[in-house]
């Protein structure tokens, strides 16, 4: 199973390093207003755009799951308060209810 891995591993590198090879012309990046720089290899502007979005990925993930973490404490906190409500023992108080009104009277 190695081997495969390191032999995928390598075809996607000749693949990446084939298409920066194909991608050396120099291109103007251009900014807001004015600014603008340029003479830039198109393979280094490809790169740190795809990378830059890759960070803003993982970014939104992590809030994510931040946010399903902070859900499941919640609820393990409920269920542990709910446990306890479970095994302390209740007293119940009996009313003072009148017999006919728990089962009323038959009819002479």
């Amino acid at each position: 199973m190695r081997i495969i891995i390191w032999i995928l591993r390598i075809i996607v590198f000749l693949v990446v390093l084939a298409f920066a090879l194909k991608n050396t012309e120099k291109v103007p990046v251009y900014f807001f207003g004015e600014y603008a720089i340029d003479n830039v290899p198109l393979i280094i502007v490809m790169l740190v755009t795809f990378i830059l979005g890759l960070i803003l990925g993982l970014l939104i993930m992590l809030m994510g799951s931040m946010r399903k973490q902070r859900e499941l404490n919640r609820l393990k906190r409920e269920v542990a308060h709910l446990e306890e409500r479970l095994e302390q023992p209740t007293e119940t108080k009996r009313s003072e209810v009148a017999p006919e009104a728990a089962a009323p009277m038959a009819p002479l």
